[in-house]
């Protein structure tokens, strides 16, 4: 993917957070701004997403057996869920 800059300002402050985080995250403050966008637009919200739903579809057997069939309205270990 082609990189293209960009030049922002920010407070002094705002730039030591986020040179803090990216080392903290061992990244650069590019890859660290670009992450904070992404997630930000969606991108990685998706992606948790499709593999939450991947990972419930592989083991929905499994989740089956223990907690029940899924009714409306109920949550495994409430009262409601006992019934």
């Amino acid at each position: 993917m082609a990189k293209t800059q960009l030049n922002v300002r920010v407070d002094e402050g705002t730039a030591r957070a986020a040179r803090e985080r990216a080392t903290a995250r061992g990244m650069s403050v590019n890859r660290y701004i670009e992450e904070l966008v992404r997630q930000d637009t969606g991108e990685a919200g998706r992606t948790f997403v499709e593999a939450a739903a991947d990972f419930m579809k592989q083991y929905e057997n499994v989740f089956a057996e223990e907690f029940g069939p899924a009714r409306e309205g109920t949550h495994p270990g409430t009262r409601e869920g006992r019934r």
